[in-house]
């Protein structure tokens, strides 16, 4: 099988990941990186073996597939120039920095019929993989994902920043588009929300209550899934993952191995690059996101609408 060529564009935290991750890669070729930032843009090739290049259009030419990994608001922007291109893209979430530049962008792929695959990396997770297994028709599921404050990501809200992560799994396992939502957040350290609490109650009688924070003092990413006679918990922190499974009237604790061998940020641009060589739809497709970034802007609006009512 041929070797992709693949650039990243924007080497901030998640694109040296991905450089870092695609130079490893028996499938793939980092042929570059390209960042506004020069210097950062020559420590992360120097660091991986590949080239500067100076500009976005000479990145562009050397390759068939790119990672966007650049801020948010600057998305739309960049897929644009990418796929009108040509090029097949990996962007990081969220897809875009409102749902209209997110739409435009999952249009502008399926136009083109080029592969549009989004970093959601908790579904290449090894702890949650082991729990697949095991997660059938779950009527309820619980996440919390805390972190502490790091100016990083704060060029948008805690819930299209962290906790689009948790819709994004709840969406995997059910089905549905919820019924009835409910999101209570509020600022703490920036002029946007810090903290939110989101309820989601579907037809079919099936719960999401997810919770997100990025202002906490310790770190939690638990994700909870409770169906007939099962109860499951994955560490998405720790990568691991236990059980409680009711057998006739015993009480059994389980606790599955996981195979921690499993790099998310290498499984996920190696799902990337698979898709693109194969023609086949990638695990998080831009329809998946869009689904997810609506579901995501439903709940700012809610956290929102009830801040400017207790406010007025």
């Amino acid at each position: 099988m041929k070797r992709l060529r693949v650039g990243v564009i924007g080497v901030g935290h998640m694109g040296a990941m991905h450089a870092r991750a695609l130079s490893r890669l028996p499938d793939a070729e980092l042929v570059g990186v390209y960042d506004v930032d020069r210097e950062k843009a020559l420590e992360i090739a120097g660091r991986y073996g590949t080239r500067a290049f100076v500009s976005l259009d000479d990145l562009i030419k050397e390759s068939e597939a790119v990672v966007v990994a650049t801020p948010t608001n600057t998305h739309l922007e960049v897929c644009s120039v990418v796929l009108d291109a040509g090029l097949h893209i990996l962007v990081e979430k969220p897809l875009a920095h409102d749902l209209p530049s997110a739409e435009e962008i999952v249009r502008r792929s399926e136009d083109k019929g080029l592969v549009l695959a989004v970093g959601y990396i908790e579904r290449f997770n090894p702890g949650l993989l082991a729990a697949a297994e095991y997660i059938r028709d779950p009527m309820y599921i619980e996440a919390m994902r805390l972190a502490p404050y790091n100016p990083r990501g704060t060029d948008v809200d805690v819930i299209t920043d962290l906790m689009v992560h948790d819709i994004d799994i709840v969406l995997m396992y059910i089905k549905e588009e919820p019924e009835r939502l409910t999101c209570i957040g509020v600022p703490v350290l920036t002029q946007d929300i810090d903290i939110a609490n989101a309820r989601l109650e579907f037809a079919s009688g099936r719960i999401a209550s997810l919770t997100a924070s990025r202002v906490s003092m310790q770190k939690m990413r638990k994700v909870r899934f409770f169906q007939e006679n099962t109860y499951i918990s994955v560490n998405l922190l720790e990568r691991d993952l236990e059980m409680v499974i009711k057998r006739e009237d015993t009480i059994l604790p389980y606790f599955p191995e996981v195979d921690n061998t499993i790099e998310p940020i290498q499984a996920e641009d190696r799902d990337f690059v698979l898709s693109v060589l194969r023609g086949q739809r990638p695990e998080v497709s831009g329809r998946d996101a869009l689904a997810t970034t609506r579901l995501a802007y439903l709940l700012l609006e809610d956290a929102e609408r009830r801040l400017k009512t207790k406010g007025g």
